[in-house]
């Protein structure tokens, strides 16, 4: 079955996360994505372990570097140069994360590319663009921190809290997904191709989404509120009488619902809590309140009657639990990619036409001679 970027070749100048991830994704999609890696070092994430696959790779670099050959160059050399030249010459897409300036230094930014081939889309990915944040270091959590992202994750005011995932590299990874779909559009209207920048501090200010918007438009500077949300309640983590629930009420109606469940019918209509404003100036009574009630039951007893009731909840699960879930729901979240012995997490997107497939897995370190 033919993918929806069949014919399409991406120079694959990245390295660690975003830019791999980016890649990864337009590889599943039908890209031939030709990886560029330093003789004898590679991908950073190669040596990122453990934990390692069964084949002795590690699982960091697996994780995004399935579909994807290798040409193993030494851009320091004449020879290597010209090779990756010619790489990036052929390819529709060359994506990138060198320090701002590092590909032009080599000839092989846009606009050197682009005298030679108008069709040439160029992806650079940066840490805080291409300006004067050129030459600060772009790591996912100097971005947490200094993006505010970590000002508003933690269990409590003073605590700030890095996300347990680089969750900026994989956002940024995504942006760049759909700047190079746009570009390539663009080239199909026109002709030609451009230069596509994305950096992980824009990337981050735009996925603070509520809270970057309560900001900008509502001059609030939002802080650390734990697992509650600024804007609803009750939405956050509830003790019961085993482990914690999830309540995600996000309406007058649910929050009836929930009441009813829970055998406390009047705080439905305490106008302290009747609309979503008065419980959010109320949070910490009826926290107090909700407790109280679901200390009767475990976390799985009513998640099965909260549920049923339209009230949406849910038990904390660990990874291996989120997979089970996932499993039981029918979304088949592990794949097998023929010939390798990595298992891959399954790409989220379904299409009926042009489905994600899974054609090679990560490609191997070959050995070197010393």
């Amino acid at each position: 079955m033919s993918g929806a970027l069949d014919g399409i070749v991406v120079a694959d100048f990245s390295r660690v996360l975003a830019g791999p991830y980016a890649t990864m994704l337009l590889a599943d999609l039908g890209a031939e994505v030709v990886k560029v890696e330093r003789p004898g070092m590679g991908d950073d994430t190669r040596h990122w372990g453990p934990p390692y696959a069964a084949d002795g790779t590690a699982t960091y670099f697996a994780g995004v570097n399935r579909n994807k050959t290798t040409r193993w160059l030494d851009l320091a050399s004449p020879e290597g140069l010209a090779e990756a030249r010619e790489l990036a010459l052929r390819a529709d897409v060359v994506v990138e994360n060198f320090k701002p300036g590092g590909l032009e230094k080599m000839g092989l930014g846009y606009a050197s590319l682009a005298v030679e081939n108008p069709r040439t889309i160029v992806a650079s990915i940066s840490g805080f663009g291409s300006g004067e944040g050129r030459e600060l270091p772009g790591y996912d959590l100097l971005v947490q921190a200094m993006g505010g992202l970590m000002s508003v994750t933690g269990p409590s005011a003073g605590h700030p809290t890095k996300v347990g995932v680089a969750l900026v590299d994989v956002i940024t990874g995504l942006h760049a997904v759909y700047g190079i779909l746009a570009a390539l559009r663009h080239r199909d209207v026109t002709g030609e191709g451009q230069h596509v920048e994305v950096n992980l501090l824009s990337s981050l200010l735009s996925a603070l989404v509520n809270q970057a918007s309560g900001y900008v438009a509502g001059s609030s500077v939002p802080g650390i509120l734990g697992n509650d949300h600024p804007s609803i309640t009750p939405y956050g983590v509830y003790a019961t009488a085993d482990r914690p629930l999830v309540l995600a009420v996000g309406n007058n109606g649910q929050f009836r619902s929930l009441c009813r469940v829970l055998g406390v019918e009047a705080l439905g209509t305490d106008e302290r809590f009747v609309t979503n404003p008065a419980r959010v100036a109320h949070r910490d009574e009826l926290r107090v309140a909700l407790e109280e009630a679901l200390a009767a039951r475990g976390a799985s007893e009513w998640h099965e009657a909260l549920t049923g009731a339209g009230v949406p909840c849910g038990p904390i699960n660990d990874v291996a639990g989120a997979f089970d879930l996932a499993a039981s729901l029918g979304l088949d979240p592990v794949v097998a990619v023929p010939g390798s012995a990595v298992p891959q997490v399954a790409n989220p997107l379904r299409m009926s036409a042009t489905p994600p497939t899974y054609r090679l897995g990560p490609p191997p370190m070959p050995q070197f001679e010393p």
